[in-house]
């Protein structure tokens, strides 16, 4: 969400100042892009994950500062809610054991932070959506005590000028409202980023676009909210609704959500930056001294403060990023769609599932977004959240005939999307003996229907089946997931159902 900011109200000569200081950043984009100022390919990338705080009991527990505070390491940081925190591993160099190095790190880490998590009667838990959250549970009093969520939930709730109403039809079906942001923090996700020069940004995104319905598919882990089986993977349409600016009026005149998907492929990474700017006025006006167009005059490389803080409020699911490191410009991709969990495991095989198709795909003479329509693959996404493992996505045809056909998403991602992905692992020079790993587990989770939404389903259904009631299913689930979490074992490996005995006194 950008850097630290004090809390404060903005005037309406502040939010014209800003709107003109957003054109300045922009122009700047514009002649670092044409003047070839960005860093060279380096092949990095980067994961954050987002996670729940539970205790024994699979309930959630308000204690971020807590542990924060033990943990005491710059790799964890808050998140929107005080059950949530984030960590975020540093940047690798894409190839050799690099899917091994980060499974380790996170492993280690993980654990870590567990075991200070327990020091407070709570533990890690990295889900989706912690099933057992209650409306209660998501209020602006449990919000973290950060003067940017404060800022940003001020902004959003004025902004939108009434309560939110969330209404998803699913399995079942929820309908609630909030007055406030906060049930946007039940939303626990994976960040993928990919350092990309402004020269292959376009492919990377267009790519990147096409898959996160297959990625969603295989990778989906949040059926619950409120006590409610929902979509398979319930934070799209979750996100979007907790963070809609819009009032049903501006709904129906077709504005845009800040929660995006998107509307069309893209040229030129440019293009992003400027709809955001177009599209979305700003949430946090809030400016620096810099001159964006004098630093460059004096050949140095400016920070373009107002725009990344306003790019980190427009949630893309595959977002552009424009950042610095060691006084160079560079850009990202961040792919947004992937849930946290199951396992580190299962998180590093979606990963290496990500960083090879879309590189395939990128490198394609006959790129899979010049036959499948933009409207196709936003439809492939809701598709595939709704339903997760067992989604009938619409993919272009193989050969010569062309056309779009329908196909269960499990059958394009294991007859076609798996040896493009070990082909681009290939290309960024991962070891064959990750590449084979992490793949096979993408293509066990296919031929036996499983991820981390179908095994909690079915788990809790089974609870259900013993005699306990939603609620104490929901709990004795949750208490499951983690303990077979933190076990390791890939998802599609787990025993379904609640170990003996089903009722504790």
């Amino acid at each position: 969400m950008g850097e630290k900011v004090a809390g404060g109200t903005f005037d309406l000569a502040e939010r014209s100042r800003y709107r003109s200081k957003l054109k300045e950043c922009l122009a700047g984009l514009r002649r670092l892009l044409d003047e070839e100022r960005f860093d060279r390919p380096k092949n990095l990338m980067g994961v954050e994950i987002e996670l729940n705080l539970a205790g024994p009991d699979g309930m959630p527990r308000m204690l971020n500062a807590e542990v924060l505070e033990r943990i005491a390491s710059r790799d964890f940081q808050t998140e929107l809610g005080m059950f949530n925190l984030e960590v975020n591993i540093a940047p690798h160099r894409l190839g050799g054991r690099v899917l091994d190095r980060l499974a380790e790190e996170l492993r280690t880490g993980l654990a870590y932070a567990h075991r200070k998590a327990n020091e407070v009667n709570a533990g890690i838990v990295m889900i989706g959506i912690l099933p057992t959250l209650a409306h209660h549970d998501l209020v602006s009093g449990n919000l973290s005590d950060v003067d940017r969520y404060a800022l940003l939930n001020d902004q959003i709730v004025a902004a939108r000028g009434e309560d939110f109403v969330l209404d998803i039809q699913g399995v079942e079906r929820l309908t609630c409202t909030s007055a406030s942001i906060a049930p946007e923090a039940a939303c626990t996700s994976v960040q993928l980023h990919l350092q990309v020069t402004p020269g292959r940004f376009a492919d990377v995104w267009n790519a990147a676009q096409a898959v996160a319905a297959a990625q969603v598919a295989v990778g989906a882990n949040a059926p619950f909210l409120f006590g409610r089986e929902l979509w398979r993977e319930s934070r799209p349409p979750l996100f979007l609704q907790s963070t809609d600016t819009r009032p049903p009026e501006l709904q129906a005149q077709g504005v845009r959500p800040r929660t995006w998907f998107g509307e069309r492929w893209i040229s030129d990474a440019y293009e992003l930056f400027e709809e955001n700017l177009r599209y979305f006025p700003a949430l946090l006006p809030l400016m620096d001294d810099e001159d964006p167009i004098e630093v460059l005059d004096d050949g140095r490389v400016p920070q373009l403060g107002e725009l990344v803080l306003h790019n980190g409020t427009v949630y893309r699911w595959n977002r552009p990023v424009y950042g610095i490191a060691d006084g160079v410009p560079h850009l990202r991709v961040e792919n947004r769609v992937l849930p946290a969990g199951p396992t580190v495991t299962d998180v590093i095989a979606n990963a290496a599932f990500y960083y090879g198709v879309v590189r395939a795909l990128a490198e394609e003479p006959r790129p899979v977004w010049s036959r499948l329509p933009f409207e196709t693959a936003a439809r492939n996404f809701d598709t595939a959240c709704r339903d997760g493992i067992e989604a009938r996505l619409h993919w272009p045809r193989r050969g010569r005939a062309g056309g779009i056909v329908e196909v269960p998403a499990v059958a394009l991602v294991r007859d076609e999307l798996l040896p493009l992905a070990a082909a681009g692992l290939d290309a960024w020079g991962v070891e064959p003996a990750d590449r084979d790993f992490y793949l096979g587990i993408i293509e066990e989770r296919c031929r036996l229907r499983v991820n981390g939404a179908s095994w909690q389903a079915a788990t809790y259904h089974q609870a259900l089946e013993t005699g306990l009631e939603r609620e104490a299913a929901l709990a004795a689930t949750t208490r499951r997931y983690a303990e077979l979490m933190h076990a390791g074992d890939p998802v599609h490996t787990w025993p379904v159902g609640l170990p003996e005995p089903a009722f504790l006194s």
